[in-house]
């Protein structure tokens, strides 16, 4: 496989690129991420997100643990060449749900004066969501 188009990219000195997961249709931000080149190459290959965890320091595939996987249908690269964006359609057992708080979005909190304010609904409570062991 052709991997000049990953050359293409800036990628941090972690080997890492940001990622933006934006909902197709609605054009709703869902979620921010991390990619290495192999989190990138799966997921073009896939067509399924496929992220870097820096917390667990491993590949993650979206939807792993919450059923909460994304199809994704488009994947551009910003004038930069720095940021990543994926047009997305997030489906699984409770569909609409990108977000391990059990909202649509993780950007669910605005800037009201000076506090933060939830601003979306949890949809499902992230203890039906997430096995904990």
């Amino acid at each position: 496989m052709d991997s000049s188009w990953l050359e293409a990219i800036k990628w941090d000195d972690k080997g890492l690129v940001p990622v933006i997961a934006q909902e197709q249709g609605s054009g709703d931000v869902l979620m921010f991420a991390w990619m290495n080149k192999e989190a990138l190459v799966l997921t073009a290959e896939r067509r399924e997100a496929v992220y870097w965890s820096r917390s667990r320091n491993r590949l993650w595939h979206k939807g792993e643990e919450s059923g909460h996987v994304q199809q994704v249908h488009d994947i551009r690269l910003d004038c930069d060449n720095d940021v990543v964006l994926l047009t997305v359609t997030q489906h699984g057992h409770d569909p609409g749900i990108a977000c391990h708080t059990g909202r649509h979005s993780c950007f669910y909190q605005r800037l009201d004066g000076h506090a933060w304010t939830s601003v979306e609904p949890v949809l499902k409570d992230p203890n039906q969501i997430y096995r904990h062991e």
